[in-house]
């Protein structure tokens, strides 16, 4: 098997990536990844000089290299220098938004610019950017119902390019407004009997999940999990304050989101700890989209003119997002970052000493926090308050998946499991931004990023070689 000449030009490579989806047809019968370090999403040492072998969308091989045959129709990507894992997975997603400064002005610059055809065109680039990232998987959790079913669906058919999606739809609340309340399509309600026909009415829609969001009683919980239980679906709640965590967890909710997020309220008692714990009840802190974005941006303000978005967003988009964050640090989604900050730390090490069942997820979208960085910069926050970089990797993969009840289709890399892997540059055992350096995503057994032109599958390819995964792909992330 012939390299691919490193001649190739990068507008040829990012012509074949942009077509991937009309290539779905001519997936590969046969794909191997050989030569890299694999890390499965399991708890356990990695292997080293492994492969994987794929067949039409599923794992069949993964071990190492000198015991996983490869076949001789396979195409082969020469993985050594690399790290192997699972796509990442992204338990709190919103593809409307693209990390503007302020919804007040976000949702109707939307209306204003082609209104459902620009929230398309939004949607389209998060979810491409997602992908580029490494993240094969996202749950949105806030959105319009129609526009979102729309895009998981069109992604699933193979007709746009991006994340596989699983959607909430508009949230359940009560006594919210305002313009974040109407651009992500929230639900009022105000008895527990109408929460109820809510939720019945977003399960018959056919939504994935439910999300519970601010401001309900623990009858309205009960009522919200009684329903999408009903139809086998689980319930995220929207909970930061000690009362709400609590009737959350005593309700049944399923997934508890923002649970000490960011430092807003101090460290939760040690009875509420131990409650979470002992139900095996899953947290999702999404630490990082305040108080750590904050600090990361004042000491490096560069990151907001990262020229990978002006790419992603085109100059319309770019140019607005652009304005909003003129003076960030004055943002009112911000205001609280001082106490949030305070805390912080406490918030997310709580969970990790306690040994709790805690999964991987970002609020990416919300202000300054880019899908295309937001799971690798909250992975990192786990890590550095104390988390093992296998047990980090491992909430973003295989416990994800548990999480969102795809445990047994998602998540680690073992014969029988849907073919989503990726490939970093460096070793993200040893420095965990190794992350932000994908140079391969294969998702569903689709090569989307640093695979060969339509036509060349025939070939062996390189990651980081000018026509493969670094050169091809930069554009798309």
């Amino acid at each position: 098997m012939s390299l691919i000449r490193r001649g190739i030009t990068v507008a040829a490579m990012a012509a074949s990536l942009v077509s991937a989806p009309a290539a779905r047809a001519q997936t590969p019968k046969r794909l191997a990844l050989v030569g890299g370090m694999l890390v499965t999403g399991y708890e356990v040492p990695p292997i080293h000089r492994a492969a994987v072998l794929v067949e039409g969308n599923k794992i069949v091989a993964a071990g190492p290299a000198a015991e996983v045959k490869i076949p001789a129709d396979a195409i082969v990507v020469d993985t050594s220098g690399r790290a192997m894992l699972p796509g990442l997975i992204e338990t709190h997603g919103h593809l409307i938004v693209l990390g503007h400064g302020s919804y007040d002005t976000w949702f109707p610059w939307i209306k204003a610019h082609g209104g459902d055809a620009m929230l398309t065109r939004v949607m389209e680039i998060s979810a491409k950017q997602l992908l580029m990232a490494g993240v094969t998987t996202t749950i949105d959790l806030g959105a319009p119902l129609q526009p979102i079913l729309s895009m998981r669906d069109r992604i699933s058919r193979g007709e746009a390019s991006g994340t596989r999606l699983f959607v909430s739809g508009p949230w359940i609340s009560r006594g919210a407004g305002g313009a974040m309340q109407d651009g992500f399509g929230g639900i009022n309600i105000s008895t527990p009997e109408e929460a109820a026909q809510q939720t019945e009415k977003l399960a018959v829609a056919g939504v994935d999940h439910i999300k519970a969001h601010a401001g309900l009683t623990l009858d309205d919980y009960k009522a919200i999990v009684g329903a999408a239980h009903k139809h086998r679906i689980r319930v995220f709640a929207h909970v930061y304050a000690e009362r709400d965590v609590r009737n959350a967890l005593e309700a049944g909710v399923d997934v508890l989101q923002h649970v000490g997020s960011a430092g807003t309220a101090p460290p939760y008692s040690k009875d509420l700890i131990t409650e979470i714990v002992n139900a095996g009840r899953p947290v999702v802190v999404t630490a990082a989209h305040r108080a750590w974005i904050y600090q990361d941006t004042a000491d490096f303000p560069e990151r907001l003119q990262d020229p990978d978005l002006r790419k992603a967003f085109g100059p319309d988009i770019y140019a607005e997002v652009q304005d909003s964050l003129k003076n960030w640090w004055t943002l009112g989604y911000f205001q609280r970052t001082d106490r949030e900050m305070l805390y912080r730390e406490r918030g997310v090490k709580q969970f990790i000493e306690s040994g709790a069942v805690m999964g991987m997820g970002t609020d990416s979208g919300t202000p300054m926090n880019f899908h295309s960085e937001a799971l690798w910069r909250e992975i990192k926050v786990h890590v550095d308050m104390g988390m093992t970089a296998t047990r980090a990797i491992a909430a973003a993969t295989r416990v994800n998946a548990q999480i969102i009840g795809k445990g047994r289709e998602l998540g680690s890399i073992e014969p029988g499991k849907i073919a989503d892997i990726i490939v970093v540059n460096g070793n993200p055992l040893f420095d965990i931004t190794a992350l932000s350096h994908v140079e391969v995503v294969v998702k569903d057994g689709v090569v989307y990023k640093g695979g060969p032109a339509t036509g060349s599958r025939s070939s062996a390819f390189v990651p980081g070689s000018a026509g493969s995964a670094t050169g091809g792909a930069r554009g798309e992330r």
